[in-house]
């Protein structure tokens, strides 16, 4: 499946929330922490190629996801092929058993709304507060426009990349984007 999504910065969760739904956002999930960890070779075979393998925590819910590399348009667009799994530590250790390494982990408070088709995620980061719409690219475009928005202000980037340049802006050295290391 080929997945669309942009973010949108915002200044606060608080006026993330106001936005969505006073553009029509309806609740689906309610907010909870949500913890990624990237996998790669030793070689870093998958970030060569742009692609990713990772876990999610999400509250009681473990996902196990592939995402290929990115299709060039006015949307993030890649493939993704995910499924729910087991015990996430377990999974963890089935692939450091296939030879795969931990090399990157980032967490999030996450709320998810719905918009017609589009779905809504509201993300709490230790870099700011992003609202993320995934759908269709005109429901997209509906969605960002009802929310105030335009293409000139879609953040196409991961969250990896994200947080490698707010650390770089800051000169800090990139590690982990973890919730209470932002404090």
């Amino acid at each position: 499946m080929i997945e669309q999504e942009i973010k949108l910065r915002f200044d606060s969760p608080d006026a993330a929330r106001h936005a969505v739904v006073t553009a029509g956002g309806r609740l689906t999930h309610s907010r909870r922490l949500v913890d990624d960890r990237l996998f790669d070779t030793p070689q870093s075979h998958l970030r060569a190629t742009s692609c990713a393998l990772r876990v999610r925590r999400d509250g009681a819910t473990t996902y196990l996801t592939f995402k290929g590399p990115p299709i060039p348009g006015a949307f993030k667009a890649r493939e993704e092929i995910e499924t729910t799994a087991g015990d996430a530590s377990t999974i963890e250790a089935i692939l450091a058993s296939l030879g795969f390494t931990s090399t990157w982990r980032g967490q999030k408070f996450r709320e998810e709304y719905a918009i017609d088709d589009a779905k809504i995620a509201i993300d709490e980061t230790p870099i700011g507060t992003f609202v993320e719409i995934e759908g269709m690219g005109a429901d997209i475009d509906r969605v960002a426009a009802a929310l105030g928005r335009t293409q000139a202000d879609y953040v196409l980037q991961s969250y990896v990349r994200l947080y490698v340049d707010w650390c770089g802006a800051r000169g800090l050295a990139p590690g982990h984007m973890l919730l209470e290391e932002a404090q």
